[in-house]
């Protein structure tokens, strides 16, 4: 005698259920790419729709905004990330992430693994 119940496309009393459809392409996800402090590296993804996404690897830059002008500053560590502070442990820069350049600290403002830039606000230092 088989075996039906918990068995995965059956019913308790052994009928089979037809699922109504399987996993498509579209619904796939992609790994993350966290972004390190380094030489500028970019990757470029194609995504749905023929289109192209910037990712950035490893940036050495970041366009700071300070009093209506915008700079364009070395980073030279990353000090904390509110969200989790074992990213800035490892030297991952992601939004939020408050970042040591030469101007002062930054806090950034854009998703650099998803724009594939960082662009960043002067923290006022109290």
């Amino acid at each position: 005698m088989a075996r039906w119940h918990g068995e995965k496309g059956r019913k308790l009393t052994g009928g089979k259920i037809n699922l109504g459809k399987g996993k498509r392409k579209y619904e796939m996800g992609s790994l993350p790419l966290h972004t390190k402090l380094g030489k500028t590296e970019i990757k470029i993804v194609k995504v749905k729709g023929g289109n192209k996404k910037v990712k950035a690897a490893s940036v050495e830059f970041a366009n700071v905004i300070s009093d209506k002008e915008t700079k364009k500053v070395k980073i030279l560590d990353i000090t904390g990330n509110p969200a989790d502070p074992h990213l800035a442990r490892r030297g991952i820069i992601t939004k939020g992430s408050i970042l040591k350049t030469e101007l002062g600290l930054v806090k950034v403002t854009s998703r650099p693994s998803q724009h594939g830039i960082v662009n960043a606000i002067l923290v006022k230092e109290k």
